[in-house]
């Protein structure tokens, strides 16, 4: 490999791709996709291209599952948690506390 391949070729990347979770809609993955791209998490959708022809949701056909890189699935998964135990907006008491 000459010294000009070396400095331009692009380090490999990690695409072994892992489910982390199955949504019913758009609107509930790309929620999902904004808070894991806040935090740098890449994510891919995989069935939304039915929702969009057909719209709606019946034994699993309008279900989209939201995949992440493999060394992010971890990561990923406690954020998806943490999101689950907040309290929707407006339910917080008026002293901060829940």
């Amino acid at each position: 490999m000459t010294d000009h391949e070396t400095k331009t070729k692009k380090p490999e990347q990690n695409l072994d791709l892992k489910e982390l979770v199955r949504v019913w809609g758009p609107v509930e993955s790309e929620i999902i996709k904004n808070l894991l791209e806040s935090e740098g998490i890449s994510c891919f959708f995989k069935g939304l291209m039915l929702q969009t022809i057909y719209p709606f949701s019946a034994d699993g056909l309008g279900e989209i599952k939201i995949l992440v890189p493999e060394k992010d699935l971890e990561t990923a998964k406690e954020l998806l948690k943490n999101l689950e135990q907040k309290p929707p907006f407006g339910d917080e008491s008026p002293n901060g506390q829940t």
